[in-house]
């Protein structure tokens, strides 16, 4: 694995632009604590958003790996980019011919997709417990480590989503069509979706029985990992029962959703190795 791995990352030490992207995302996921500075004062209305309660704990981990997510696809470039070189620069068939075996070479992929998975899992972690630590109104041990549960679903939800980038990578070999398909498929997706709601209109649960079939697909599932965390918030539950809106959503993450996730990586990682098996290098 270690093997493996000190390859990857010689490669992607002397890529320019995979290091431009990386810097870029990691900086992007430190910007998550500049939604302690926005601040409103306006003659009588003063509003700061961290006081609010989005740093509290625990709701701070459903909060920063939902909006960390969203940057995920930074890491995307890293990850086509990485295999559409590999094609480019013929890295590929020189590994081969010095006796990497191509489901070695399948393996030295997804375990940099684990390790940055990983990587990024850990700095959000560390950015929250900093910014919990100034901002929370909530700091007991218990209370701290509660919702621990929305970092092990970030984590997956990288790893499947990676998977899907190596995936639609080594499957069109160009960075640039590898996230156009990456579009086309949340495309395709969000088109079905729209026809299941019109299939089922009828139906008396119609948005239950949609959601019910639409988790099985994979950007879909991947999505029901973590749900949006703003309902959540005790501010905005006031206003909606103000107005006589009741909020019942399950924020909570889902084994199920886990479990779905983590099939389509291992489908991703295998159907990976089993085109790269079969194409002619």
């Amino acid at each position: 694995m270690f093997r493996l791995l000190n390859i990857e990352f010689h490669k992607l030490k002397h890529n320019r632009a995979s290091k431009v992207l990386s810097i870029i995302y990691f900086g992007l996921l430190t910007s998550i604590a500049l939604f302690a500075a926005i601040k409103f004062d306006i003659g009588p209305i003063k509003f700061h958003l961290a006081e609010q309660g989005i740093f509290n704990f625990p709701y701070i981990w459903h909060f920063n790996t939902y909006m960390a997510a969203m940057f995920k696809f930074f890491l995307l470039l890293v990850i086509v980019s990485m295999m559409a070189n590999e094609y480019s620069n013929k890295t590929l068939k020189q590994n081969l011919i010095d006796g990497l075996s191509k489901k070695e070479f399948v393996l030295s992929k997804f375990y940099t997709v684990i390790v940055f998975a990983a990587i990024s899992t850990l700095f959000v972690l560390i950015t929250s417990l900093i910014l919990g630590a100034i901002y929370s109104d909530y700091n007991e041990f218990s209370i701290i480590i509660s919702d621990l549960e929305y970092l092990g679903a970030f984590f997956i939800k990288l790893v499947g989503f990676f998977s899907f980038g190596l995936f639609l990578g080594i499957l069109v070999k160009r960075s640039a069509f590898a996230v156009g398909a990456m579009v086309v498929w949340l495309i395709i997706e969000s088109m079905f979706k729209g026809y299941l709601f019109y299939a089922l209109r009828n139906e008396e649960q119609t948005t239950a029985s949609v959601n019910a079939i639409m988790q099985f697909l994979p950007l879909e599932a991947m999505s029901n990992l973590i749900k949006e965390p703003f309902t959540r918030l005790g501010a905005v539950r006031s206003i909606a029962n103000q107005i006589g809106e009741e909020l019942s959503k399950d924020f909570s993450v889902q084994f199920s959703d886990i479990l779905i996730v983590t099939t389509w990586s291992v489908l991703f990682i295998y159907m990976s190795y089993s085109l790269l098996k079969k194409r002619d290098l």
